[in-house]
């Protein structure tokens, strides 16, 4: 936050500067469309090369850290203390009873996929043999 701020004021001091030092050299502001178009075709190409660089930087620098850290605070406050010992309480003794269940799923999940599409169960070379035929 703090950062964010500093480099508002940082961006707002250089815009100063840059428009002063313009008036100084005797800049003048864009007379017609063409000017404007050069300038915004300038403007284009810099951000195009730098923007992607910049949110990059941001990105490793400001945004993961405070997501980790968000991330190793809930884990150390909330998932530890609560949430794990409640599926080792609950979860663990009914393991061997969810993978039988689990096979029972899988063995009707099998014959439903010979009954409903008989297809499927045929291999590659029969489908290629009534082809032929």
């Amino acid at each position: 936050m703090k950062r964010g701020v500093a480099l508002l004021i940082l961006f707002g001091a250089l815009l100063v500067g840059f428009s002063s030092a313009q008036e100084s050299r005797g800049a003048t502001m864009p007379e017609g469309l063409d000017d404007f178009k050069k300038i915004g075709e300038r403007f284009l190409d810099v951000v195009r090369k730098d923007l992607p660089g910049i949110i990059t930087g941001i990105w490793k620098k400001e945004v993961l850290p405070f997501w980790q850290k968000m991330g190793d605070w809930f884990k150390e406050n909330i998932f530890d203390p609560y949430i794990n010992p409640f599926f080792k309480k609950e979860i663990e003794p009914r393991g061997p009873v969810i993978e039988e269940e689990f096979e029972k799923e899988k063995e009707e999940l099998k014959e439903d996929i010979k009954t409903e599409m008989p297809e499927a169960g045929r291999s590659i070379w029969e489908r290629i043999q009534d082809l032929i035929k």
